[in-house]
């Protein structure tokens, strides 16, 4: 099959034997694909090798041959975002929750959309939490393992002043008391599961909430192996 001009974004590079790289990318029509680039470091390669950067919006001519496309071309079509820091791990987040969970060769359009809206928004260095929060939602909408953030699993409407616990099969479970479940680690507030159902950004303590409750969904769907830009930012927030 032939993949022509075929916008994407770079999700990951790696080195393969001498010259070549293998590269993952988040392709618009075709999903996630995994693209064999040969010859990318010899002198002629660089520029087509900076294409291939992490986080780079491209344009590509590829041919699919069984699960790897052979790359015929790749251009730049913008200027990757210049990330450091708390920045750059989010950055690497983001790439790796997408080469976990997006699947191979089954392009969903809603993904791509969100991932370069995130990526436009870290760019221009909007709240870093704030914009990983919205591109969580967004990436379990379209994978078709969303939930409504605005009822809890028993139907009742959600209650601003309450702690929930998210669950990948059972939605949002009120959290009845201190003993129920995990205590309040893990638990998001009400108010910030209703601030993320209408994409409004929520108060400083009501945003932090949703972290670890967004992370154990996703580590639900994850598996057994979580993720590695996990344990780096845990080890950052126990040096900080």
């Amino acid at each position: 099959m032939q993949i022509e001009a075929e916008p994407g974004f770079v999700l990951h590079a790696r080195a393969y034997r001498e010259t070549s790289l293998l590269v993952e990318v988040l392709s618009l029509n075709h999903g996630r694909i995994g693209v064999l680039a040969r010859g990318v470091s010899s002198a002629k390669g660089q520029v087509l090798r900076a294409a291939l950067q992490p986080l780079q919006w491209i344009r590509l001519d590829a041919q699919q041959r069984g699960e790897l496309a052979q790359l015929r071309g790749a251009e730049a079509l913008d200027a990757a975002p210049r990330l450091h820091g708390h920045a750059m791990l989010a950055g690497f987040y983001l790439n790796e929750l997408v080469l976990r969970l997006a699947p191979r060769h089954d392009p969903v359009p809603e993904l791509y959309r969100s991932y370069g809206e995130t990526r436009a928004r870290m760019a221009v260095g909007a709240p870093l939490a704030w914009s990983l929060r919205r591109f969580e939602r967004d990436l379990l909408d379209a994978l078709g393992v969303g939930f409504d953030l605005e009822t809890a699993s028993d139907g009742q409407p959600i209650d601003p002043a309450a702690r929930y616990e998210l669950d990948a099969h059972d939605g949002v479970r009120r959290l009845l008391s201190e003993r129920d479940g995990r205590g309040r680690r893990g638990t998001a507030t009400g108010a910030a599961l209703l601030a993320l159902a209408s994409d409004q950004e929520p108060a400083t303590e009501d945003l932090a909430s949703l972290r670890l409750a967004m992370r154990s969904v996703l580590a639900q769907h994850l598996g057994a192996r979580g993720l590695k830009s996990w344990e780096l930012m845990d080890d950052l927030g126990r040096r900080g």
